[in-house]
């Protein structure tokens, strides 16, 4: 191993980046033109109508939104995948999914997606 040099570690970049800062990946094209297509009908809207008798008005914590929770149930469909765990970790797993769904790469947990389904959703 090279010995390292005060003068050297003086030059050392920033270990650290922010998130916005790191490239992303586009989402995928089947997901991409699907949401515009949902988008185009107002999914969102109609499935929040529906399903707004199974929500609280201010107790618990916020739950998925229905509009998530259903593109979920279409990845895990699509996909073959037929548990909420399953769905969950290919969430959380993929950026490219992200974006279908509505948010950035990151978790969506198991429990999210039963608490959803467990009020009737």
């Amino acid at each position: 191993m090279a010995m390292g040099t005060r003068k050297q570690r003086e030059k050392q970049e920033d270990l650290w980046i922010a998130h916005t800062e790191l490239a992303s990946a586009p989402g995928h094209p089947f997901y991409q033109r699907l949401n515009e297509l949902l988008e185009a009908e107002r999914f969102d809207e109609f499935v929040e109508t529906r399903c707004a008798k199974f929500y609280a008005e201010k107790n618990g914590r916020p739950s998925l939104t229905p509009g998530i929770y259903f593109r979920a149930l279409l990845i895990g469909y699509f996909e073959g995948i037929g548990a909420e765990r399953g769905i969950a970790w290919r969430l959380a797993d993929s950026a490219g999914t992200a974006t279908f769904r509505g948010h950035r790469a990151g978790r969506v947990h198991a429990g999210s997606l039963d608490d959803f389904a467990h009020r009737g959703g």
